[in-house]
């Protein structure tokens, strides 16, 4: 089947958050988090290495939509539920339908860090992926030196398939960096 056809859900739930597709709109707020957030950000995630401009911001959002749409990708914002506050994103990219498998990708706030929120929304996003697209892999890459975001496919059980060594260069452009690969496979 064509992926196209598929109805998937926009919305997911867990105990203390919302995680929804983005809309138009959205920009403005993601932008907020992303200039709060940059000290943190700029290390590890290239749409931080600078500062971007709301406009920047809307047009990923809006690009992301249409992803969506079209199966070609899965964004979800992270929303607490209790206060309706954006949280951070997080997502499923480099989608395979053939094989099928999928990566998935997130960042926070760094308002709302330390509370397990990542966790929480990639863990349903993982489940999701398996039990409603029917992925049979899911993998999570992230910098060797990146403690906080390799700590997330850890607590979810994720299993360290390799350490690529010398993979790609550091965003602040000082040398080489290792990549972590982490996967769940069903």
């Amino acid at each position: 089947m064509n992926p196209i056809l598929m109805d998937v859900r926009t919305e997911l739930e867990t105990e203390r958050l919302l995680l929804r597709m983005p809309q138009p709109g959205d920009g403005k707020v993601i932008n907020e988090a992303i200039h709060f957030s940059m000290k943190e950000l700029s290390p590890w995630v290239g749409f931080a290495r600078e500062n971007p401009t709301v406009e920047d911001t809307e047009i990923n959002v809006r690009e992301a939509h249409i992803k969506f749409l079209k199966r070609i990708g899965f964004r979800f914002l992270i929303f607490e539920k209790k206060t309706g506050e954006y949280v951070g994103t997080t997502g499923l990219h480099n989608l395979d339908w053939d094989v099928p498998k999928t990566e998935v990708g997130y960042w926070i706030n760094t308002k709302f860090g330390g509370r397990g929120y990542i966790t929480e929304a990639v863990g349903e996003l993982t489940n999701f992926a398996e039990k409603e697209l029917g992925m049979k892999r899911i993998e999570i890459q992230c910098d060797l030196k990146n403690k906080k975001s390799r700590a997330v496919p850890e607590r979810l059980d994720y299993v360290l398939e390799a350490t690529l060594r010398n993979d790609d260069v550091s965003l602040d452009g000082s040398g080489l960096s290792d990549t972590c690969i982490y996967a769940k496979v069903f």
